[in-house]
């Protein structure tokens, strides 16, 4: 294959991807709305399109399949047949086939090893009305398609549909190449007119003088057309590929780094030689510098930013079909999915969004039954919310379920020993809620293939945690449950605290940090033997990095800072030295060198030239609960 058919070829999988990712989200919404003709004229366009690009590059079984649904779809438009849960079913199995076809073809570069006869007959059953579409229709095919040469293979093509398919429209290539009618305008004419056009309208005429093009020379005759170049006002947007995003980001970032020793030793040759007209002309210089380089950074930050509904997108198909499978009414709301983030993070959010959406509808909301008992109304509601807050991305899953059992995950973390029954005592409501993100902890009754073999929520916790992220949970037993999600807008550039302790050095996430006190050694207190601190009404357990990462203490220091670090409502008190200042870091992973150290969740370069490690905040208060005692509240 040819470099320009293989980018041919990138640019058609990329575009159809992206049409199949809205097409779900397309189509659970029509299925609420089965009267909006413009959506479902917008979901008839997307399949046309890419069937017209399949049938450009040869793919005849993606046509094949692409066409009889774009037959339906073209029923629902002329009213010739009801939008009904049966019939988007039918139609979202179809979607599930061209995506096996597009993986094959990714894979092989062909379309033939992804069996089609299935949904072929089921679709065709329906368009002839045949077969109802309420009976159970065709699985996503795993087997091997028919060979080339087979009884299949010689029965359909998209210049010879069936001839239980729809007649295919028709229309002339002067359309296009006279540039008469754009794509949209030729599609609604063709509905509109293919059977009796006007002939006083100049459309009409056109009409007529093209009864004998095929729809396929149409398809490719559209594709020529989308292929030539647009004007420079069109032309607005360029796709580029992720991995030279995040070459450029890793180059900002070691320009970070070497601003930061610049500005550093730049600040050391003023105080040293202030009067000397050149290190002045260096100061402003490297103001300069600082200037330009925040400003780049900010401008790729941005290009590697995308709106969260493109995680959210596969959201509505997976809560309808589970929703179907459980026999549970379950009405999904979504908001603020306009909210953008670091396309790196909505890489690693995505699966743990979807373990928390199928435990809210498979553990959280009731049966129709059970809620009508309890007084609630039979259909569900799961809401998914996404907001920035300062430097944050914040997602609260709430559902109107029966909540979380607290005794029930008390007993279960016992009987597993992940929990003693003296640490037991000692945990607030919510942190007892929080256990079920240990490891191997479930309360499901029996294992299936949707929940209960105690791995997701684990999961979820270290996915999130891995991008500086925080998982919490409240619930309320009978009336619901929320998960708070709090993830960095970006997980390469951040903002942070540098502490010192015992000479060395740490920084902690500056979007983490409350405030900073100075304490003196008889502002401490000990209950039980653990060290708490009473500030402002609130007793704070204290954790002193020197004891959690074994550096040795040489003196006993009078006074100290404690900076007040929180994860939801929980807070705690890290004891240091000294503050030294605060800088913009890049983090740099350690995961393969330093995996089994708690509490660390990357390293940085400071201005000195030094290698700093930055403190996992969520892990430290998480790991402070063990320091709890009867009546202390955190």
């Amino acid at each position: 294959m040819s470099d320009e058919m293989q980018e041919i070829l990138s640019d058609f999988l990329t575009e159809s991807n992206e049409m199949l990712e809205v097409l779900d989200q397309r189509f659970v919404t029509l299925e609420s709305d089965p009267n909006n003709t413009d959506l479902l004229n917008e979901i008839f366009r997307a399949m046309h399109s890419m069937k017209g690009s399949a049938g450009f590059l040869g793919f005849n079984h993606l046509v094949n399949v692409a066409h009889r649904g774009e037959n339906i779809l073209n029923k629902l438009r002329q009213g010739d047949m009801a939008v009904s849960p049966a019939i988007i079913s039918v139609i979202l199995e179809t979607v599930d086939v061209i995506k096996a076809i597009m993986t094959d073809i990714r894979e092989t570069g062909t379309d033939s090893h992804v069996a089609t006869d299935a949904i072929a007959a089921t679709l065709d059953g329906i368009i002839n009305g045949q077969t109802s579409p309420s009976m159970p229709s065709a699985e996503v095919p795993a087997q091997p398609h028919a060979q080339p040469g087979s009884a299949e293979e010689t029965t359909t093509s998209p210049a010879a549909p069936t001839a239980a398919a729809q007649p295919a429209p028709t229309l002339g290539e002067i359309l296009v190449n006279e540039g008469l009618a754009s794509k949209d305008q030729v599609l609604d004419a063709l509905n509109a007119q293919q059977h009796q056009p006007d002939p006083k309208t100049p459309l009409g005429e056109i009409l007529l003088q093209a009864k004998a093009i095929t729809e396929r020379a149409l398809d490719q005759a559209l594709h020529k057309q989308e292929k030539q170049p647009k004007p420079a006002e069109e032309d607005a947007t360029i796709r580029v590929e992720t991995k030279r995003l995040d070459s450029v980001m890793n180059l900002v970032g070691e320009l970070v780094l070497g601003r930061n020793r610049l500005i550093k030793i730049g600040t050391q040759l003023e105080q040293n030689h202030e009067s000397d007209p050149q290190v002045r002309v260096l100061s402003e210089t490297l103001a300069q510098l600082n200037l330009v380089t925040t400003d780049l950074q900010l401008a790729v930050m941005k290009t590697r930013m995308l709106p969260i509904k493109k995680v959210f997108a596969k959201l509505p198909r997976m809560v309808r079909d589970l929703s179907q499978k459980l026999n549970k009414q379950v009405r999904l709301e979504m908001r603020g999915e306009e909210t953008e983030l670091d396309k790196s993070v909505a890489d690693e959010i995505g699966d743990p969004l979807v373990h928390l959406v199928r435990n809210a509808i498979d553990h959280g909301i009731e049966t129709p039954a059970e809620r009508q008992a309890k007084g609630k109304t039979g259909e569900g509601q799961l809401t998914i919310a996404a907001s920035q807050e300062g430097n944050s991305i914040v997602i609260r899953i709430n559902d109107d379920g029966r909540g979380i059992p607290v005794d029930k995950i008390k007993a279960k973390a016992l009987a597993k020993g992940l929990i003693s029954e003296a640490e037991l005592a000692t945990m607030e409501h919510r942190e007892v809620l929080n256990l079920i993100f240990l490891p191997g902890f479930s309360t499901a009754e029996q294992v299936t293939d949707v929940s209960g073999r105690g791995v997701g929520m684990d999961v979820v916790r270290t996915n999130i945690r891995k991008i500086n992220g925080s998982v919490d949970l409240e619930s309320e037993l009978g009336k619901g449950s929320q998960i708070i999600i709090k993830l960095p807008l970006t997980i390469a550039i951040i903002q942070a605290l540098m502490v010192e302790v015992e000479q060395s050095i740490f920084a902690i996430p500056l979007s983490t940090v409350i405030e900073a006190v100075r304490i003196s050694r008889s502002d401490i207190k000990t209950i039980n033997g653990r060290e708490v601190l009473h500030l402002r009404d609130r007793v704070l357990p204290l954790i002193r990095l020197a004891q959690e990462f074994d550096i040795p203490t040489n003196s006993e220091r009078e006074r100290f800072y404690v900076v007040v670090a929180a994860l939801g409502d929980r807070r705690v008190g890290v004891v240091v030295d000294e503050l030294r200042s605060q800088e913009e870091v890049v983090i740099k992973s350690i995961w393969d060198y330093l995996e089994t150290v708690k509490g660390v969740s990357g390293a940085t370069i400071t201005g000195e030239g030094k290698v700093v490690l930055i403190l996992d905040t969520s892990e430290l208060v998480q790991n402070a609960r063990a320091w709890h005692t009867n009546g202390v509240a955190v």
